[in-house]
């Protein structure tokens, strides 16, 4: 069976945060075993982490959460209606800028990849947009 690039974007885009979460799982695990924080000690911003890239990790992880409704609908909406005809062509470039967004997160907060994480995001919404004015017949 052949997947659409639109279920290969909806999957990966479920597939991401997953994965974020299982790296939060073994740097929390690792810093428990190591006897850094107590079991019970995480704050869920992970604002109390003992480091860096672990703040950035959960809220890279959260910003993926908090973007999966609006993407994974749209693509449901137009595998659902056989519309993906529409977002075929840039399901890909989607799911792409999502990663991208995500890693640059992960890399720094220095203002270079905040804008880049910004550029991210951006392309994310346009793509979006453009598709539910497709879809609703505007353009």
């Amino acid at each position: 069976m052949t997947l659409s690039p639109s279920a290969i974007a909806l999957l990966g885009l479920v597939a991401w945060p997953l994965l974020l979460m299982f790296l939060i799982i073994n740097q929390r695990g690792l810093f428990v075993l190591g006897g850094k924080v107590k079991v019970n000690a995480f704050a869920p911003d992970g604002s109390n982490t003992p480091s860096a890239f672990g703040q950035r990790l959960v809220r890279a992880h959260a910003n993926s959460l908090e973007n999966l409704p609006l993407q994974a609908a749209v693509l449901l909406y137009a595998m659902h209606a056989g519309q993906t005809a529409i977002t075929d062509p840039l399901a890909c470039v989607l799911l792409g800028a999502r990663l991208f967004q995500s890693v640059m997160h992960l890399i720094s907060t220095s203002v270079p990849f905040v804008w880049l994480r910004f550029a991210g995001l951006l392309v994310q919404m346009l793509i979006l947009a453009w598709w539910l004015l497709q879809l609703a017949g505007l353009v």
